[in-house]
């Protein structure tokens, strides 16, 4: 039994800020300013007024509307919702994931929240609905949905990123195209507090995130990914039962430019040109990354039915997940 994407469906807005144009830019330092200008990112995309789970509920509507039939219990509307979490929950105590189940009616579902990833939530939400999907064979699909929005005011992100906005949501069906033919994740725990804002003690309008160790984010973090990741792409493809030379292309999440030369170097393989456009015109999208790059890259029919592609994902939590696709 195959278990493949459905549907994939995108929230992009269409006014884009030039970086060095944020708010928060003339009050950066001038290393966290030289960090921003240097990051590959020129603009980032955003969505005023809107929270991510606005954004989330946006992009689950639109994907439903794209089916036949969305009636809930119809052949192939989804009856399980898993909701990437955002950097920061909408409500304490109430439920994000619950909200978007109800306001995009997805009545006759069970919805729950994938948290505590980071940018790796999405790979593991399509992990775990594969494994939901096989478990129980009378399950009709699977729903993931994400939306990206900063977690305070700034999107300068040192020493990582610039955030920018959007959401998508996507389906795992049975049958579905690209196959997910092998997928490996893991987590470092000593990683758990590297990164944190305080929100306990100030207005959420003063909410910052602050790196406890920037030098710990440069090196350690990243030999640990080079070490993890070079050796999680050979699993993945050993599960498989092919080589690298068999892979098509690969993507991963748009993080820094420089990101991007690190990984072709580790890994000896070619990193698509798509990550690094979207990188350039919206910036870092969270979770929402890999989808984004994975539905550009099929929509634009440079592959072939049988191409191979590979995703790799990781966060600075830490952790790590690779997945190959079969288009």
């Amino acid at each position: 039994m195959s278990i493949g994407i459905g549907a994939i469906h995108t929230v992009l807005p269409t006014l884009r800020t030039p970086v060095t144009d944020l708010p928060e830019f003339p009050g950066l330092s001038p290393e966290e300013a030289e960090f921003a200008r240097g990051s590959g990112i020129a603009t980032v995309g955003v969505l005023e007024d809107h929270t991510a789970g606005d954004l989330a509920v946006q992009a689950v509507r639109g994907l439903l509307d794209s089916l036949d039939d969305n009636t809930p219990g119809a052949p192939g509307v989804p009856d399980t919702l898993m909701l990437v979490s955002p950097r920061a929950p909408d409500v304490l105590l109430g439920s994000d994931a619950c909200r978007v189940q109800a306001e995009a009616k997805l009545d006759g579902a069970f919805a729950f929240t994938v948290d505590g990833l980071g940018c790796t939530g999405s790979s593991a939400a399509w992990a775990l609905g594969r494994d939901l999907m096989l478990a129980d064979p009378s399950r009709q699909g699977v729903l993931i949905a994400h939306g990206s929005r900063p977690t305070g005011f700034d999107r300068v992100r040192h020493p990582v990123t610039v955030i920018g906005d959007g959401a998508y949501a996507m389906t795992l069906v049975r049958g579905g195209r690209p196959v997910l033919r092998a997928h490996r994740m893991e987590t470092d725990g000593s990683f758990h507090d590297l990164f944190q804002v305080d929100y306990k003690q100030v207005p959420h309008y003063e909410w910052r995130e602050e790196c406890r160790s920037p030098d710990r984010y440069r090196f350690e973090l990243a030999m640990n990914s080079r070490m993890r990741l070079g050796r999680m792409v050979e699993e993945v493809l050993a599960d498989a039962g092919v080589d690298k030379g068999a892979v098509a292309t690969t993507l991963m999440q748009n993080v820094t430019a420089s990101a991007y030369r690190f990984y072709e170097t580790l890994l000896g393989l070619p990193i698509h040109p798509v990550c690094n456009e979207h990188l350039a015109a919206y910036g870092h999208l969270g979770a929402m990354d890999v989808v984004l790059n994975l539905d550009r890259l099929l929509a634009a029919g440079e592959l072939a039915p049988g191409d191979l592609v590979l995703v790799l994902n990781n966060s600075p939590v830490a952790a790590w997940a690779v997945t190959l696709w079969e288009v």
